[in-house]
């Protein structure tokens, strides 16, 4: 395709001086990581394990603040009297807030930093978790829900990248991968123990993982990449050896990032049109491309209204397949966090993509055979396992390795920006899929179900032709590979 050989080999000088450092780079870093430790001294990766576990507690927050409206919404009306519509503004005013943060996000990450962004994340879900635990009113609970759907906008973005680039590449795509498994059971965790507890009780509880992660952060480093591109290089070195270990040689690990970061000084500061230069255009179509796929599948408003789906293809209640959805996401997110760097980002994503397809086909197979009066029997039982496997087949790839790879491809100097645009791209698809999806299943609930198996057809395609593979490489490498 025409997208692969996007930078022509006479673009100009500024391209062909970039490469000839970054080629450079690339054949260092293969020789210095062949055991895979960041240096031929393996050091210790207690540390980056320890960041990261910190980290991923945003993710968690993220997971929460997700699943909270689904099993309290009976009782907050109830309690507060509030109207239908009163309580739909509250359950989707989150991604409103999130779009913000989304926009934002990425600007704030390259300011004040990836621990900075992370501590405004925390500090905003924090504030809305307290405005929702005292609201006595709907403008209250809206006011509380905007401001955790801003923090979790800024988190779903910063925690990825912040991972990505503390981390030897070896253990990248796995540890990178315990975003998504932390946001899995965040939402879990709401789904199930808000069975059992007030609203405002849980809504407490979300104060926890936000705290840990406030408070964390104080013991962790700060991504190297990030000090050595605002020119803090005493920090710089400070940070890497803290994430490699004492007695790790941190020096042709550090030369090759200083290097990188060098190439970089002689581009112009990114702004939003930036991105569709062509050198970044392979990078912007791939980071954008996956998560259009992501969010278009359909697995928000499979998800958010899996009760009800159940109720109209025949099950007396939805409450047990609910939480076999909920429960169903995490030990397969594991799975995936586990096989990220054994089998690769593609194989998984092409595994994933294919499941989707396969589950969205079936759910529609089932709503068509329904309407049509025919072995009706089967329906709810097609209908939940369709379902299964569409949840199933998104929690092992398709909900984590994009944002894996969007952490990896863009070049630092577009990657606040860059990622600002994805993360949007996420929030804004979340929102649409969310908010049509009732819509479509009234108009056809066989015809949305088929629409969605199109859209994962689509997305195997993509992946085939445009993703490349990022297991194994440094990020120096990848991008440097973008732009041959």
């Amino acid at each position: 395709m025409a997208i692969s050989q996007e930078v022509e080999r006479g673009e100009n000088m500024e391209q062909e001086e970039m490469r000839e450092p970054l080629m450079k780079e690339g054949k260092s870093s293969s020789t210095c990581e062949e055991d895979g430790s960041p240096n031929n001294n393996r050091g210790s990766i207690s540390m980056v394990l320890f960041s990261t576990l910190i980290a991923v507690w945003g993710s968690f927050a993220f997971g929460l603040c997700m699943g909270y409206s689904a099993p309290t919404q009976s009782s907050i009306i109830d309690d507060l009297g509030l109207t239908i519509a009163e309580y739909s503004v509250f359950g989707s005013i989150v991604n409103i807030g999130a779009m913000i943060g989304a926009i934002t996000s990425g600007y704030i990450a390259d300011f004040t930093g990836r621990k900075g962004a992370m501590r405004i994340s925390a500090i905003f879900c924090i504030i809305g978790w307290l405005v929702v635990y005292f609201s006595k009113e709907a403008w209250s609970l809206d006011v509380g829900r905007f401001c955790m759907g801003y923090g979790i906008g800024v988190v779903s973005y910063v925690v990825p990248v912040f991972i990505a680039e503390i981390t030897p590449k070896n253990i990248r795509g796995g540890l990178t991968t315990l975003n998504q498994l932390m946001i899995c059971t965040g939402s879990s965790y709401a789904y199930i123990v808000g069975t059992f507890v007030t609203w405002r009780t849980l809504a407490l509880t979300g104060l926890i993982p936000s705290s840990i992660l406030l408070l964390g952060l104080f013991f962790v480093p700060e991504s190297p990449r990030w000090l050595a591109k605002v020119g803090k290089h005493k920090e710089f070195e400070v940070a890497l050896q803290r994430l490699r270990g004492k007695d790790a040689d941190i020096s042709e690990e550090a030369t090759e990032i200083q290097d990188y970061i060098e190439t970089l000084k002689h581009l112009p500061k990114a702004k939003m049109l930036d991105l569709f230069q062509r050198r970044y255009a392979r990078s912007v179509i791939i980071g954008v491309g996956l998560i259009f796929f992501q969010q278009f599948g359909g697995i928000n408003g499979y998800f958010f209204y899996v009760s009800n789906i159940f109720e109209s293809a025949g099950f007396s209640s939805g409450n047990v397949g609910t939480i076999l959805c909920a429960c169903i996401q995490v030990p397969i997110t594991a799975l995936g966090a586990m096989l990220m760097d054994k089998t690769g980002r593609r194989p998984l994503l092409l595994m994933s993509s294919t499941g989707t397809f396969l589950g969205c086909f079936l759910v529609g197979i089932s709503f068509y055979l329904k309407g049509h009066g025919v072995s009706s029997g089967w329906v709810p039982i097609l209908v939940l396992i369709g379902i299964l496997v569409d949840i199933g087949s998104f929690s092992l790839g398709m909900g984590s390795v994009p944002w894996v790879i969007m952490s990896e491809i863009f070049p630092i100097n577009i990657k606040g920006t860059a990622g600002s645009l994805v993360t949007l791209m996420h929030w804004v698809g979340a929102w649409v899929t969310s908010y049509t999806f009732n819509f479509l299943m009234s108009w056809s609930s066989s015809g949305t179900s088929f629409l969605y198996s199109g859209v994962c057809a689509a997305c195997v395609i993509f992946i085939i032709m445009v993703v490349p593979e990022t297991k194994g490489r440094t990020l120096e490498e990848i991008q440097a590979s973008m732009n041959t």
